[in-house]
Order: structure tokens, then sequence, then C-alpha cells
């Protein structure tokens, strides 16, 4: 027992020098960006908020957001960050999701920010109670307290896109816990509303940059924003390591202005042909996190039984309390209804072998899903069907593999959909994607056009796929990996304890400078001139 606890101290001890070492480094950079440049008269601040991403040590979207504070100020460009000072009831991040008791770690969490955002402008924000909002709420049922709304704004689509990513599910059940973490979270989204709109009554900022704007404390920010006409910029983890996507639109959408003259030159080809090699081999990361320790190939015996169908299905889902989602239910309710109706069309289908993919992310340590693929496919019954292969989300079989034996590939709002176009494959859509902005897979537009033409798809013997579908992929992959994804490499590194979080390098103050930098340059143009956020080429 004692030789147990010694290295869980060492790794503790490490993990605070760690973290104490880039807080101070964090600290001199700040000191020499606001010696820069003192500041321009009569300029309107930029406000920066990000209560979602972190609570100790500095995330990648935690660092992309200060960093481009950083840059506006090395320019004399004012900035206010709005931080909070125990102003939510429960966040995102501190939710303990098996206890809804448990408070939020408040008392590290404003150590970090004191730490983090020394030096600079801040406005604080504490808890303050609505009682007449306290008391509508009284005895509301779940489905009751996810329609809420309070003086026309939305706080129960706030609260329920939250709390589905908090619980990892997407039904929620009827129970104290889930009443009561709604509650919670709807109190918190209107604390921060209001104290935002004081904060923009004072201020009158020229922008507000948020992350996603997805989750309540930053969604309330953003509906502020929207309501009083004030340029609202979001941002996510870009597809590149190290990099961020900032848009005027919802980031989690991830929308993106690809001229119809845009086309890939020798040189691009190339580029995205090197990306996709690793890719294919399943070496890549996003947002820190490697998804395929190792990428199999497919064993003698899966070979043998796909050979025994006149035709192979792959169908690759999604995490369902991903923050995509809200914008992928065009067509279905979400994924479990279509899944429905892969079901039946499994069965309706005997001579077809249908491969379900699992997506590895529902079985990441620290998020797994509660209410999982897995789960669905045992309790339809599915793997007793002669015609199914379930894929759990632990194991790594080639998904390339089974696409380039596939007749058709289905998807519903999966990245893989993209790919499969790029190899060459059929590809049926059923929620809205990224890359459906423009022509790259089959997507109908309501249910009854889809089962059709997925009906129509597998008794053909071949799919003619519109010749624009490939083009259109490449040219929408290249521009969300090396357009729109802008790199912060040159500044950040992993911090060595926590997967996804990151230190500093060693650079000036004057390398944030838009001169100096690409990156700084399109985010300085984004914010202050509305310029797209990407890259020409």
């Amino acid at each position: 027992m004692g030789l147990s606890i010694v290295p869980r101290i060492k790794n503790s001890i490490h993990q605070r020098w760690v973290h104490q070492t880039s807080n101070q480094r964090w600290k001199r950079l700040t000191a020499q960006v606001v010696s820069l440049s003192p500041l321009r008269e009569n300029q309107r601040p930029v406000i920066f908020f990000n209560a979602s991403t972190r609570l100790v040590g500095v995330s990648q979207n935690a660092a992309y957001s200060y960093l481009t504070s950083l840059g506006l100020r090395a320019q004399g460009v004012p900035v206010i960050h709005f931080l909070c000072r125990a102003g939510l009831q429960r966040c995102v991040l501190g939710s303990n999701r098996d206890r809804i008791e448990q408070a939020p770690p408040c008392k590290k969490c404003i150590h970090q920010s004191e730490q983090l955002f020394t030096g600079g402008a801040v406005k604080w924000f504490e808890y303050e109670p609505d009682e007449t909002l306290i008391g509508e709420l009284e005895g509301f049922n779940v489905e009751r307290l996810t329609k809420f709304t309070y003086q026309d704004q939305p706080l129960g689509f706030w609260a329920v896109n939250s709390l589905r990513w908090v619980l990892r599910r997407n039904n929620l059940k009827e129970e104290i816990q889930t009443r009561s973490f709604l509650k919670s979270f709807i109190l918190s989204a209107w604390n921060v509303y209001q104290q935002f709109y004081a904060l923009v009554e004072e201020t009158n900022p020229l922008a507000v940059v948020v992350f996603n704007g997805m989750f309540f404390p930053e969604a309330a920010v953003r509906q502020v924003c929207l309501n009083k006409g004030i340029r609202v910029i979001t941002h996510e983890v870009g597809i590149q390591p190290f990099s961020a996507f900032f848009t005027a639109g919802e980031a989690t959408a991830y929308p993106m202005d690809i001229p119809s003259d845009f086309q890939l030159t020798p040189e691009m080809d190339k580029r995205l042909d090197e990306y996709l090699s690793h890719r294919f081999s399943g070496n890549f990361t996003m947002a820190g996190i490697r998804f395929w320790p190792e990428m199999q190939k497919l064993d003698d015996s899966l070979v043998g039984k796909i050979n025994q169908y006149k035709r192979i299905i792959p169908v690759f889902t999604n995490v369902i309390f991903d923050t995509s989602q809200v914008h992928a239910n065009t067509m279905f309710e979400d994924m479990f209804q279509w899944l429905d109706v892969v079901f039946q069309t499994v069965l309706d289908h005997p001579e077809s072998l249908f491969v379900i993919r699992a997506h590895p992310d529902e079985s990441r340590k620290g998020k797994e899903s509660r209410e999982s693929v897995a789960d669905w496919v045992k309790n339809h019954g599915m793997l007793d069907l002669p015609n199914v292969i379930f894929v759990d989300s632990d194991q790594y079989i080639s998904s390339y593999d089974l696409i380039q034996r596939a007749h058709i590939v289905m998807v519903y709002n999966s990245t893989i959909g993209l790919e499969a176009t790029l190899i060459g494959k059929p590809v049926l859509t059923a929620g809205k994607a990224r890359y459906t902005q423009i022509p790259t897979a089959f997507f109908p537009q309501s249910q009854a056009e889809y089962k059709s033409v997925l009906e129509k798809f597998i008794k053909i013997d071949e799919i003619s796929i519109p010749a624009e579908y490939q083009k259109n992929a490449r040219r929408f992959l290249y521009s969300q990996l090396f357009l729109s994804s802008l790199p912060f490499g040159e500044y950040l590194k992993e911090d060595g304890v926590w997967k996804g979080y990151v230190t500093l390098n060693e650079f000036t103050a004057k390398d944030l400078l838009p001169e100096n930098s690409e990156t700084m340059r399109l985010l300085t143009d984004g914010i202050l001139k509305e310029s797209e956020f990407q890259r020409q080429s």
C-alpha cells in the first residue's frame, strides 16, 4: 500500500510543478505583451469568454483563446476577459455526472484564472440567484426543462445540449439528478446572460470571441451578442494538430467559404495525398487525442464472411452526445432513430452484409458514452442476425479496408464519409455533415427520400457517382485542413501531464504581431475587419 502511494505523490508533485511553471511562462508573456504597445485611443474593446474548456492547467481551446487575445493586445487593442468567480452553480467540466451534490472545484479554477490572466483587463462574475426564475422552475419535469424559455431566451436548449455532453447520453432520464442538473444549468445560464448583458452595456465592445457557443455559458454570451447586434466569433479545435477554427458562424457546424472557382493545384494535391496516406494508416490526432493506437487489417475469418455475401455495407456511427449532433439532426431526430431504419434495412436484405462500426470516442477513458451504439446493437438483437458484424469502439479494424470492399458506405455525419468519397465509394449520409456544405455525398432531404434512395442503391449492381463528388471532397478537405485550420504550433506544445493540455514554446511577444505571424494576421483581420478566418493557399 505504501509503495503504491509514493508514485501517486510523485505524479501529483510533477503535475503541480508543470502547471506552475507553465503559468509563470504565461505571466511573463502577458507582461511582455502589455509593455509592447500602449492601448489605442478610441478603440472599442474585444471581449473573450471561455468557461467550458478548462478548470486547472491550460487546454488547447483555452490557449487558442488567450493567445488570440494577446495577439490583439500586442497591437494596442483593448481586451477584456469575462471570467467566472463561482458564477455557475454547476459548470460543464466541473460537474460530476454521478453526484449532483458535488460542487465544482471553483477554488482551484479561480486560482488558475488569477494566475493565467494576471496583468490583463478582467471582469469577474459571481452567482446572483434570480428568485423569480427559481420559482418558475419548481415542479418542472425533464421534458419541460429542456424546452424552457425565459424572457424569450432558450435557456432549456442551452442546458440540454450541455447536459447531454456531461452525462454522455442523448436521451435524458426522468430522475432527480437529471432535473437538478438541468435546473442548475438553466439558472447558471441566466446568470451569465444577465451579467454579460450588463458588461456589454458598460463597454460597447467591437466584437466578442467565445468557445464554440454551444455549451450553456458561451451560448448565453453569444445570444447577448446576437440580440445586441454585436459581432460574435466562435472557435473550436481545428483538424490539424495544434490548430484552431474561428468563424463568425457556429464553430461546431464548421461553416467554410469555398469559392466555386477554387481548384487544387498540383502542389496542393500532393500535400493532401501526403496527409491522407497518414490518415488511412490511423496516424493522426484530434485535440491532442490519438483514437487509433493501432490499425488492424481484416483477418481471414472476417474476409471469409464478407465473401459469402453479395454486398458489404459498412455503417459508421457517431458519438451521440457530441455537440455536432445538434446540426446533424435535420432529417432524423437523432442518430438512433436513423439506426432504427438501418435495423429494418438489415432485416429486409439478408443477402447483404452490414458491418456496423461504433465510433472510437465512445470508449475513450473518462468520456465513455452512457448511451452507446454497442448497447443499441445488443438491445435490438443484432448480434444474432447472420448478416451483421459489429465492430465496437475498442476494436481497431481498419475502416478503410472495409470501405475498399463496400458496395455503399452509410454514415450519419461522420468524417469518414468524406474519406470514403475520396476513395471513390458512394456515400449515403443521414445527417447534415460538415462536408455536405457542398456536393460530396448523396444527402437526401427527407426520411422518405432517404429510405427510397437506400433501397434503390442496395438493389442495383453499380451506383453511379457524380464526378463532382470526389473533386469537391478534395476541395473541402484541403480547405478544412490547410486553409481554415489556423496553426498555433509555433506557440504551443503538449504539457506532458494531461492529453489535450498544453504549455508554451519559447518565443517573444513580438512573435504575436500580425507582421510576424500569418495566424495572428488572419485572426486580427477577422476580428477587427470582419475578414474570413482562412488562408488563401
